[in-house]
């Protein structure tokens, strides 16, 4: 299955979380945060108000800093998905 993300939407892979911390505890899923880094896999079409399209800051690749609660988690072939207003993206973090 393929999602197309509308208007200024962006489809993001979350990175999950190690299963062991630098100390080697092991960490319980019921204690593990949202992970806060991801991947952009499809973007939108951004317009203005003319309804020309504009381009987006993120492109798909782009690794991602996100919010720690908001989008909207999806299921596709039994990956975990984020699906989130771009303006919702807290930064690019460029290596």
């Amino acid at each position: 299955m393929t999602i197309k993300p509308l208007g200024d939407r962006v489809l993001v892979e979350p990175q999950e979380e190690k299963e062991q911390s630098i100390g080697g505890i092991i960490i319980p899923d019921a204690a593990k945060e949202k992970p806060m880094q991801g991947t952009v896999i499809a973007v939108g079409k951004k317009t203005d108000d003319n309804g020309k399209e504009i381009a987006f800051d993120v492109k798909v690749g782009d690794t991602v800093l996100l919010p720690k609660y908001g989008g909207t988690e999806v299921k596709v072939d039994g990956k975990k998905l984020q699906l989130m207003r771009e303006e919702d993206i807290l930064a690019i973090i460029e290596k």
